[in-house]
Parts: structure tokens; sequence; C-alpha cells
């Protein structure tokens, strides 16, 4: 039995949608790869010469739904963050507001990718939530992170090759 596992690269749609979108650059927003929220090492250094970013973890939670037609589904996260001056909440809301334009920007293309997927039998879940987080999460910096679940097919079918 060949396992074919599907599945859709969220590190490499959004560092391409974060490389190619003129809101994104105009704010200079740059792209890095984290491993939950431990792993911020890399957006951090971002952060030290760029004053946003994009960052997406490459973990992620999911879970095996067993029913007639048996699927995967992962849970990807999306962080935001924009750098402002401490303790100035006017520039915290200004930045907050290019997240959330960004994030509507993001959404506009991420609606094409989804119908782009369904064809390789890969679904999005049309329920994205965004939540913006307060402000003591970095300090000088308004962070918001939104979620995309995506669901795969996954064969169950029972290969005795596989067992002693």
């Amino acid at each position: 039995m060949q396992q074919s596992n599907i599945n859709w690269d969220a590190t490499a749609f959004f560092a391409s949608i974060t490389d190619s979108n003129k809101f994104a650059k105009a704010h200079d927003f740059v792209f890095a790869r984290v491993s939950g929220l431990d792993g911020f090492e890399e957006a951090l250094q971002q952060l030290q010469s760029a004053p946003a970013f994009v960052a997406v973890s490459d973990i992620s939670q999911g879970y095996i739904e067993v029913n007639n037609s048996p699927h995967t589904r992962r849970v990807k996260t999306v962080f935001l963050a924009m750098r402002h001056a401490l303790g100035d909440m006017t520039a915290r809301q200004e930045c907050m507001d290019t997240m959330r334009e960004l994030f509507r920007q993001f959404m506009s293309k991420l609606i094409l990718e989804k119908t782009r997927q369904e064809q390789q039998n890969i679904y999005l879940d049309p329920r994205i939530s965004f939540q913006e987080i307060d402000q003591y999460f970095f300090s000088g910096c308004a962070c918001a992170y939104f979620q995309i679940a995506v669901d795969t097919y996954t064969d169950l079918r029972y290969d005795p090759t596989e067992w002693q």
C-alpha cells in the first residue's frame, strides 16, 4: 500500500504573500519562521532591523477524524507584530490598524488559495479567527495572530505489511 501524504505548506504560502504584498512592503513587514510561542528567536532577530514581521509557526495542533471520509485537521498559526514607541498607545493603535488591514488583504489572497487547494483535496476552513494580543506580549510591539484549519484526506486503510 502506498502512502500519500497530502499537505498544504502554510509557511511557503505566507512567505510568498508577505514578499509580494504592496501594503506589507510599504510597512516594512518581513517574514520569519517560528516554533510556537517559545521559538521566536528568528522573529525577534528580524525586529532588530525591521519594524514589523509576519511569522508562521512550524508546529500545529490537530486531530484525525475517523469516519466515512477520514481526514487530518491541522491548525496553523500566523503571527503579526509591529514595533512602536514603548508606552505610546496612539502608535500602538496605528500598528493594530495596520495589522488588521494586512490581515484583510491576506484573507483576500487566501480565498483564491482555498479554491486552488480544494482541487487537490485540501480544504481550508472558512472560519479564520483573528486575535489581538495585549501590550505585554512583546514590550514595545503590537501583536496579533490568526489561525487557519486545514483538512486533508488521510488513508486509514489497514495494511497488514505495517504490522508484525
